[in-house]
C-alpha cells in the first residue's frame, strides 16, 4: 500500500474516532439526563466518586490534550479531577462544544502534520516533545476508557445503559 493512501486511511479513521466520541458522548449524556439528580450526583464506588465527576475528568482531559494538541495555555485547569461545572446542563454544554472543537481540529489535520511534533509541560513539570498520532490516538482511548467507567456508572444507578460500541456507531452512520 502506497504512504499517500495509507495516511488516507489514517486520516479517515482519526476523523471516524472524532465523530464517533461525540456520537459516543451524546447517548451516554442523554442516558444520564434521565436519572435523577440524586443518582446522577450519588457517590459510586469509582475513581472519580461519582458519574457527574467522571464525566467532568472526560471533559479535563481533552481539554488538556487539544490544548496542548493546539498550543493553547491550559493554565485554567489545576488538576486532573477539577469539577469544571457543577451542574448537569453546564456540563453537557461544554462537552458539546469540546466535541464540535475535536471535530474541526481533526478535519484540520493532514498526514504532515500527524509527523509534526509538538511541545508540552505536563502537571509535574516535566517537558515533552512527541509527534501528534500517538498522543491523538492517546486522547480518544482516554475518553473510551472513561466513558466506560460512567457507562458501568448507570448500571449502579439503575439504569440500562446505552451501547457505544464503535461498531454500532459504525452501522448506525454508515462512517466505516
Amino acid at each position: 500500500m502506497s504512504e499517500t493512501r495509507t495516511d488516507d486511511l489514517l486520516l479517515q479513521h482519526i476523523r471516524r474516532f472524532a465523530r464517533y466520541n461525540r456520537w459516543a458522548n451524546t447517548r451516554l449524556y442523554d442516558a444520564c439526563a434521565k436519572l435523577s439528580p440524586e443518582e446522577y450526583y450519588a457517590a459510586r464506588p469509582s475513581f472519580f466518586g461519582s458519574i457527574h465527576a467522571t464525566l467532568n475528568h472526560i471533559l479535563v482531559a481533552d481539554t488538556i490534550w487539544f490544548c496542548r494538541f493546539t498550543g493553547k495555555p491550559t493554565s485554567h485547569i489545576k488538576a486532573l479531577n477539577q469539577i469544571l461545572h457543577e451542574d448537569f446542563a453546564g456540563l453537557r454544554a461544554a462537552r458539546a462544544a469540546k466535541d464540535e472543537e475535536i471535530i474541526a481540529f481533526c478535519d484540520g489535520i493532514d498526514a504532515a502534520a500527524l509527523q509534526s511534533t509538538f511541545t508540552y509541560t505536563n502537571f509535574s513539570g516535566q517537558t515533552f516533545s512527541d509527534p501528534l498520532l500517538p498522543p491523538l490516538m492517546h486522547a480518544f482511548n482516554h475518553q473510551t476508557h472513561h466513558r466506560g467507567q460512567a457507562h458501568g456508572l448507570l448500571s449502579h444507578a439503575g439504569m440500562d445503559p446505552p451501547p457505544l460500541d464503535l461498531i454500532h456507531f459504525i452501522r448506525e452512520t454508515g462512517l466505516s
